[in-house]
């Protein structure tokens, strides 16, 4: 997310007449958030992008994938997290767990691809989905306290 975008989403978060009564910190819920959002366009963007490597698109399947199961999970992340009206927070922390794991997953094949196969789209990818692993985690530990 542009730091535009990032401020605009503070500002709203801050704004929130439940925000007062929120177990995240607004700081790292804003993070994590555009972590989430950040993560889901890049890997879109790198899914479109194996599909464009015609000589190795049949073994980049496995990638696309990835890429795409960790685009719907980011994309819903941050759609929960934004949401601060009487949060659920079995359902958030298992959103939080599922992010996480696809995060790793995708950044795992990406970082492979990146480092066997030169794609800087996957090293891309691979550095977004750590960004957004890292927040995530981040979230789950002020949870646990």
């Amino acid at each position: 997310m542009t730091q535009n975008a990032s401020f605009a989403l503070s500002r709203m978060l801050q704004t929130h007449p439940q925000i007062s009564k929120s177990p995240f910190d607004l700081d790292a819920l804003t993070e994590c958030i555009d972590a989430c959002f950040e993560c889901a366009q890049i890997c879109t963007s790198c899914a479109d992008a194996c599909l464009g490597e015609t000589e190795h698109a049949g073994h980049l399947m496995h990638c696309i994938r990835l890429n795409s199961d960790c685009a719907d999970i980011c994309t819903t992340t941050g759609r929960v997290l934004v949401r601060q009206t009487q949060p659920e927070m079995a359902v958030i922390r298992a959103q939080l767990q599922a992010c996480l794991a696809a995060c790793k997953a995708c950044g795992d094949e990406c970082q492979g691809h990146a480092e066997k196969m030169d794609m800087k789209h996957c090293a891309i990818c691979a550095e977004s989905c750590r960004r957004c692993e890292q927040a995530c985690q981040k979230m789950l530990d002020g949870l646990s306290t």
